[in-house]
């Protein structure tokens, strides 16, 4: 979503009729992309109040939470779910090599100044591979929202740019781009939209970027 400060506010957004909509289109792309297998373990990287965590989890996921905010993990932990969160940064995962099969990290990235050390440390602690969810900067949402609101101080990235991010992993991952949410609004015509245009076109709002281990 966006960068908002207040959990209750962010939390919030997700439950209006458009945040909703939001929500679960980009969940649902995030699910195509990644198709885990039922009790495999992710880690939700910048996971906020919590929001992905509980939907990855509703999923039959085992799901751990990391985020750098107090407040976050703790109005997370007043949600319910059967999510473990633990605070810490994304650029230094507290973790062993390969402790869950698959990293997330759902427009946190576009908030941390290193994405590139951030995607290294999620690709080490994964087994599998790391779904990411990010603003993308070809989009009608960027010409609406930059640099205002919520959405004030986010980086949009492109597939072009986030490339730089993996160029160095080992072993190099298999890549798959995906975007979705092409009109904002979420009245009628952009939910008849999303459902007819192909995730392949690259001017949603919303960019999914699948990578896997080999």
């Amino acid at each position: 979503m966006t960068g908002s400060n207040d959990p209750a506010s962010y939390e919030a957004w997700y439950h209006a009729p458009r945040g909703a909509w939001i929500g679960d289109v980009e969940f649902l792309l995030l699910m195509r992309l990644l198709q885990p297998g039922p009790g495999q373990t992710l880690l939700d990287v910048g996971s906020g109040t919590g929001y992905f965590s509980r939907r990855f989890a509703d999923t039959g996921l085992q799901v751990t939470g990391i985020d750098p905010q107090p407040d976050m993990i703790r109005y997370a932990r007043t949600q319910g779910g059967n999510v473990e969160y633990i605070e810490g940064t994304a650029q230094y995962l507290p973790f062993e090599n390969e402790s869950f099969d698959f990293c997330a990290a759902v427009t946190s990235l576009c908030f941390i100044s290193e994405p590139e050390q951030a995607l290294a440390e999620m690709w080490r602690v994964s087994r599998y591979g790391v779904i990411l969810g990010l603003l993308n900067r070809h989009s009608l949402l960027y010409r609406m929202k930059h640099g205002s609101g919520s959405y004030k101080g986010a980086r949009w990235d492109t597939s072009a740019s986030v490339r730089h991010w993996y160029r160095h992993l080992t072993p190099a991952p298999k890549v798959t781009s995906r975007t979705a949410v092409w009109l904002p609004g979420g009245g009628g015509l952009a939910r008849v939209m999303e459902s007819l245009l192909p995730g392949t076109l690259t001017w949603g709002g919303f960019l999914a970027i699948s990578l896997r281990k080999p």
